[in-house]
């Protein structure tokens, strides 16, 4: 039986003569948009190791946590997607609980950093982060945020140096990279990754976004922008999705090493739950990661499942593991409304029952 068509040429009419209106008014609105920027939080400078910095973000009431709380974020986007803008902040819903928040900036690689490796980011840009940290507040270890790549960086790190971190938490990070419904992995387990970076060098930011842009390529390359006619008579909204779009395409390029080594450690060998993983000569078993863990995942993640990251619990050598789930995506997690009343919350009240 034929389904019935649910609509008619009046709707089709109106629904062009409202298409008009918004194109009209568009232009208009595009005139008012002010500049965009992302990062609506006051940040002051506190360490740097040439181009990655630390930077300690300033609330309006000063921080009652006594352990400073360190975000480590991935290298391919820029890490202020936790502070986009004042009503899509995870920094802020921190800061506003009392944590004493701290970001890594790892900057933007050139050809001079071809050959960083793993260990760099590792060891001396996170490990000398964390120094500086423990070395101000006079403590023996901090807390870590690890998000996306950034936790797993965070992961070898605290498997590495167990006793300079007091609490870790973990939010979208990949553990298990050979899940069947990891896209992203089934992609790059066939990439000649020696071929790929002995041609390029670093590999182009636009290489990178190519590629997470191609894993949804209706939702990011055709509905998104046919969905941008319905708010352009909005400023907010415009400005909004400008933000966005300017902190997605705001990418670094990849030190070729550093990427060498975390394509053929953890996409292709696995190295979390087959073990080889190598930092500088020392191998990475997650077995030392014995301090309190918290493990955040979405689930409808599609660059890190959410079976991938929940492979977490089993490898760890902690006896106080935390799970928690977000109804979202890899994005939602830190702008969407949910996100705003949810997560930090969360983190505040995980780590404040395990503070001293």
């Amino acid at each position: 039986m034929t389904a019935p068509i649910n609509f008619t040429a009046e709707s089709l009419a109106q629904e062009a003569l409202t298409a008009q209106r918004k194109l009209s008014a568009g232009l208009d609105t595009l005139h008012e948009v002010d500049d965009i920027d992302y990062g609506a939080t006051a940040r002051e400078e506190v360490w740097r190791d040439g181009k990655v910095a630390l930077y300690r973000f300033r609330g309006e009431q000063a921080p009652t946590a006594k352990t400073p709380l360190l975000i480590a974020y991935a290298l391919v986007n820029r890490p202020y997607m936790v502070d986009l803008q004042a009503d899509k902040s995870i920094v802020r819903g921190l800061l506003e609980r009392g944590q004493d928040v701290y970001i890594l900036d790892w900057g933007y690689p050139d050809r001079s950093d071809r050959y960083l490796e793993l260990e760099d980011y590792i060891q001396r840009f996170l490990g000398g982060a964390v120094d500086h940290l423990r070395r101000e507040y006079r403590q023996d270890a901090i807390n870590l945020l690890g998000i996306c790549q950034g936790g797993a960086f965070s992961l070898c790190y605290s498997a590495l140096n167990p006793a300079k971190v007091r609490n870790l938490i973990t939010m979208v990070t990949p553990v298990d990279f050979h899940t069947r419904d990891n896209m992203l992995s089934n992609w790059t387990r066939g990439l000649d990754v020696d071929q790929f970076v002995d041609t390029l060098g670093n590999v182009p930011a636009d290489v990178m976004n190519w590629c997470y842009l191609t894993l949804k390529p209706w939702r990011l390359f055709v509905q998104k922008y046919v969905g941008l006619v319905d708010i352009l008579d909005d400023k907010r909204a415009l400005e909004d999705f400008l933000r966005m779009e300017k902190w997605i395409f705001d990418s670094p390029d990849q030190a070729g090493e550093a990427f060498r080594q975390f394509i053929k450690q953890f996409y292709q060998g696995n190295g979390f739950v087959n073990g080889g993983i190598d930092i500088g000569g020392r191998a990475v078993d997650l077995g030392y990661v014995d301090m309190p863990v918290l493990n955040i995942y979405a689930e409808q993640d599609h660059l890190v499942p959410p079976a991938a990251s929940k492979a977490l619990k089993g490898l760890v050598g902690s006896e106080d593991y935390s799970e928690l789930s977000f109804k979202g995506g890899h994005i939602g997690i830190y702008v969407s409304g949910r996100a705003q009343r949810e997560v930090p919350g969360a983190i505040h009240d995980w780590l404040s029952q395990r503070s001293r």
